[in-house]
């Protein structure tokens, strides 16, 4: 096959991309588990300064949840840790005391877009919340059981994969 040269296209018109993978932005987001855990997107842990350690504040008369930096030799500080064991998070802190201690008892897991008030990284329990489910619940058939399964055998293998 020969390839032709297309009519008025000049080379000079490509440009060489050199960039590097650039991280997504996205808005800081604090999401609370039922369980009591409450995690924070890479965006909202960088917000707060990237602290080893926050602690837990509540406005009661404002529903406002906040977070603020501490020592993690603070007595009443909680560690964040990163759930995935890598610096991308999310960072997560066990919060059931706090949780239960204000009466707060999410009827599924929430997540709110953070903001900033000076040093404290804020939530209010009043505004809009997006219910986030688990990806972890079905977990697809690898290709190859995929290949060898039909119909009702498919069937049963994801039942078998998902835990049922």
């Amino acid at each position: 096959m020969d390839l032709v040269p297309r009519q008025g296209y000049r080379m000079t018109d490509f440009e060489t991309f050199r960039k590097t993978l650039v991280p997504l932005k996205r808005d800081p987001t604090i999401t609370v588990q039922k369980r009591g855990t409450m995690s924070l997107n890479k965006a909202a842990q960088v917000l707060l300064g990237a602290p080893a350690a926050v602690e837990l504040l509540y406005d009661a008369s404002a529903r406002t949840i906040g977070l603020r930096p501490v020592s993690a030799r603070a007595d009443h500080g909680y560690c964040l840790r990163s759930s995935t064991g890598t610096d991308a998070g999310p960072f997560v802190i066990s919060a059931m005391a706090f949780l239960h201690f204000y009466d707060i008892y999410p009827e599924a897991t929430l997540r709110w877009v953070a903001y900033l008030a000076g040093d404290v990284l804020c939530i209010n329990l009043e505004d809009d919340a997006t219910a986030v489910t688990s990806n972890r619940a079905f977990k697809s058939p690898t290709p190859s059981e995929a290949a060898v399964a039909d119909g009702a055998e498919f069937d049963e293998l994801k039942a078998r994969r998902a835990g049922r």
